[in-house]
């Protein structure tokens, strides 16, 4: 089972996505949000800031995670700071090039998330709150895309 606090807070997490691709689908939400925040917080602008630090977030988890484990010390390591390479690296060029990158990047991170997992070095439920986090930003990216 998922602690409370983790599912909680790793679904409040998802509010940035959710709210791009609002802002994506609603014109009236991007014109508000346009005229109280400003245009880094609608559509593909928000998806890509956030994504961005969501990714490079994930690799200081993982980086915990590698610090665990002895055997796999070197590829745990190199693995945890892959997804923040990979978005210093290729998210940029365009909104559509860096959507696409950081949607690799997240589907690339939950096959890392499963290494360490079967190391044993995450937690039993760390899977199912990936999978379901990963599912939902993954489609909040697709949609940034098509609908971007």
């Amino acid at each position: 089972m998922i602690p409370r606090p983790a599912l909680a807070l790793g679904l409040a997490g998802l509010l940035p996505f959710l709210w791009g691709v609002g802002t994506l689908i609603v014109p009236g939400l991007a014109q508000l949000t346009l005229d109280l925040i400003g245009p880094r917080f609608i559509g593909p602008y928000v998806l890509i800031a956030y994504g961005t630090v969501i990714l490079c977030f994930m690799s200081g988890v993982l980086w915990g995670f590698a610090a665990r484990g002895a055997e796999q010390s070197w590829l745990g390591y190199a693995l945890s700071v892959g997804p923040a390479l990979w978005a210093f690296f290729f998210v940029g060029g365009g909104a559509a090039q860096a959507l696409w990158a950081l949607l690799t990047g997240f589907v690339v991170l939950l096959v890392i998330d499963q290494q360490f997992s079967l190391w044993g070095l995450t937690p039993r439920w760390w899977m199912r709150l990936r999978a379901l986090l990963t599912g939902a930003v993954v489609i909040c990216l697709a949609l940034g895309l098509w609908l971007g």
